[in-house]
């Protein structure tokens, strides 16, 4: 991992950024998402984010006390209530909620606490690193799998991934 000590007036100077490798292998490994705050309104971020990651073969599983199913999955008033082992906590709610996740998150078992962009919470993340979780942080699950697995290269962004073969795994 690298560290960018520029970048103090919105990160942590001992925070530590996930690599291209990292991100890589965080988003290979770990197929279990559960996406605490999502919405069933499919304009925000949260359903749009969960519903990319679902087509892309990952199973979603919908944290909010507002609803019953979100994309057809059953959705769980809080991470303790999940039964199944879940790999990556992806955080949609305001960066003063994060701590209380981050307990839930340890309780669990989870290996990746992964929170959305604009979710900055530096106490929160080193309780998740101290705890062994692997940290992301300011950043979108959804935008960093098509950045790195081929979704964004096809309508023109610039990926910094330098890459003339097409991933065999994708669907078109």
């Amino acid at each position: 991992m690298v560290q960018f000590p520029g970048i103090a007036a919105t990160r942590s100077p001992m925070y530590l950024e996930p690599d291209i490798p990292t991100l890589r292998r965080i988003l290979g490994e770990n197929r279990v998402i559960a996406v605490v705050g999502i919405s069933a309104h499919w304009y925000r971020p949260s359903h749009f984010a969960a519903k990319y990651m679902l087509d892309h073969g990952y199973r979603v599983i919908p944290v909010n006390p507002s609803y019953e199913e979100v994309l057809g999955q059953k959705c769980y008033p809080c991470l303790r209530d999940i039964a199944e082992k879940v790999d990556i906590v992806d955080c949609f709610r305001k960066s003063a909620d994060i701590p209380p996740i981050v307990d839930d998150a340890i309780a669990i078992g989870a290996k990746v606490l992964w929170m959305q962009i604009g979710v900055i919470n530096h106490e929160a993340a080193e309780k998740a690193l101290a705890a062994g979780l692997e940290v992301v942080m300011d950043r979108c699950v959804k935008i960093e799998h098509a950045r790195l697995f081929g979704g964004l290269n096809w309508i023109g962004v610039n990926t910094r991934v330098i890459s003339a073969k097409r991933p065999r795994w994708l669907p078109y």
